[in-house]
């Protein structure tokens, strides 16, 4: 299309005065003008002007193809804005865009932080939990947050989390008259009285965070003792070799403590736990939450064989529980080529069937016995945890 309907604009907090002329040109002859409210009184759009429903959707926009449309989006509408919900909905010649510097760009020139050095997240509708996988000391955050309150809130969940000396900048409606830049730490915040829109600029001190190698400490996870154990579950996220945006499939997942790690190991990886009992299930949901990473662990209650049609397709499987030959070969059949299973087994019936799989479908064995130092008498000695077997192996 020589002549796109839809035109998306990005806006500061400068209204008109900051945008180029074939944005204003697009807003003259608009039919239908949709953006927040603030961003409507800005542009004057008054009659034309159309509120985003709640909770929000495209579809209002789409219903007005064939007219002139403009979508109004803070700074940068396809960082963290509605640009790309917009986009995939239609074909490329519908729509162009006038971007304007980001929140982001903006909080950087105030701070002098390089943004390719910092990370940035839209925290709008997201959990602060979002965060806690970055968090680590002399990271720097940007945040767009939902309002004073969800800053408040960030403050004692820093603190809270061991992150209270970490120092904070509040940055309240930036390039336009009524922006202001205060700081404080996460221990001492105290503001009261922040204005909508606000970004929240961490520079992360305090405690060390999350490690970053697979085999996180067993306390940081919620479990009802049904859970793979760290060492035991270093070595087998080594063996399921996550990579950025695969699809594991975690069955029989306990307390879901693969399924996260998964997650946690690679950008966009997203997970599938089935879980038969529903309290364990809700564990797995609790843990994916507690690591900000609810949005890509997703929780399956029933038995693993009844669910494998429902799921999408994996990059690797993990049989946590449940394991029989029968099962196995389910898998196989309903997995793509070059898919990787890594299978464990703690009983000397379902070692055999992990020893009959590898007969059969060829792949690794692997015996693990540890031991842990433990009190003996006025001494100290070895105490042996159960065995385990690992069989891995690609498709």
């Amino acid at each position: 299309m020589s002549d796109p309907w839809l035109t998306i604009i990005g806006l500061g907090e400068d209204g008109p005065a900051g945008l180029s002329e074939a944005s204003r040109a697009a807003l003259a002859s608009a039919d239908v003008i949709f953006g927040g409210p603030r961003h409507l009184a800005l542009v004057g759009a008054r009659a034309r002007g159309r509120d985003w429903p709640v909770p929000f959707n495209i579809d209002s926009v789409l219903a007005e193809k064939g007219r002139k449309v403009v979508v109004l989006a803070s700074g940068d509408p396809f960082w963290f804005g509605a640009g790309g919900s917009l986009a995939q909905a239609l074909s490329p010649g519908e729509w162009t865009c006038h971007p304007a510097p980001s929140t982001f760009s903006h909080a950087a020139a105030r701070l002098g932080w390089r943004i390719e050095e910092s990370l940035c997240f839209g925290l709008h509708a997201a959990p602060l939990e979002r965060v806690r996988q970055v968090l680590s000391r002399g990271q720097r955050l940007i945040c767009l947050m939902r309002d004073g309150a969800a800053v408040s809130d960030m403050a004692v969940s820093l603190t809270d989390g061991g992150f209270g000396p970490s120092s904070l900048t509040v940055l309240e409606a930036l390039g336009g008259p009524r922006e202001r830049v205060r700081r404080t730490t996460a221990r001492d915040y105290a503001l009261s009285d922040v204005a909508h829109p606000v970004a929240l600029a961490i520079e992360v001190k305090g405690a060390r965070g999350l490690p970053r190698s697979s085999g996180l400490p067993d306390d940081l996870f919620e479990t009802d003792g049904v859970m793979t154990k760290r060492p035991v579950r270093a070595l087998a996220l080594s063996a399921l070799a996550p990579r950025a945006g695969e699809v594991l499939w975690d069955l029989g997942a306990g307390s879901g403590s693969i399924s996260v790690e998964w997650c946690l190991a690679a950008p966009a990886a997203t997970a599938h736990a089935v879980e038969a009992r529903d309290d364990r299930a809700a564990i797995i949901g609790r843990n994916a939450s507690a690591f900000g990473i609810e949005h890509r662990l997703k929780v399956t209650t029933g038995e693993w064989l009844e669910r494998l049609g429902t799921l999408p397709a994996p990059d690797a499987v993990f049989i946590g529980g449940g394991v029989d030959l029968a099962g196995i070969e389910t898998v196989l059949g309903a997995i793509p080529q070059a898919a990787r299973i890594v299978a464990n087994a703690v009983t000397l019936d379902s070692e055999a069937v992990l020893i009959a799989a590898q007969a059969r479908f060829g792949g690794e064995l692997l015996r693990i016995e540890l031991a842990a130092a433990a009190p003996l008498g006025r001494l100290r000695g070895w105490v042996p945890a159960r065995p385990v077997v690992q069989w891995s192996v690609e498709r």
